[in-house]
């Protein structure tokens, strides 16, 4: 099974520290306000996700949503959620950390297409 969305290690270790600091979280792909198209971490209870959300899967036990118009751009795309230096917007749990998340990409092969991972129904966080 091939997942649509998954974490560098340096991303799980960070999510690992974030968790321990704020309890369970949640993940949005932005779509380009504010902080450019990066993926937003919030505390899960925090962010209100609606039907206009796609839940992609999880990372580090952490779902990750993204809008629907952005998933039909992107639905040919595997998300690879990493971690850089340097500051976000601000909106992000990290962003005190010195660091942000960055959002990589790589374009599912024909292969990959008929292997992935059926899309999860929405659960409002």
């Amino acid at each position: 099974m091939v997942e649509r969305v998954v974490a560098t290690e340096k991303a799980v270790e960070l999510i690992g520290r974030l968790k321990a600091a704020h309890g369970a979280l949640l993940f949005h792909q932005s779509g380009g306000c504010c902080d450019g198209s990066s993926a937003m971490c919030f505390p899960l209870n925090e962010f209100r996700t609606g039907p206009s959300d796609v839940l992609l899967g999880e990372i580090a036990g952490c779902p990750v949503y993204i809008g629907a118009e952005q998933f039909e751009l992107w639905s040919h795309t595997q998300l690879i959620i990493d971690v850089v230096k340097g500051r976000g917007a601000g909106f992000s749990l990290e962003s005190p950390e010195g660091v942000r998340f960055l959002t990589r990409g790589h374009v599912f092969t024909e292969a990959e297409t008929k292997e992935l991972a059926p899309l999860q129904p929405h659960a409002a966080a």
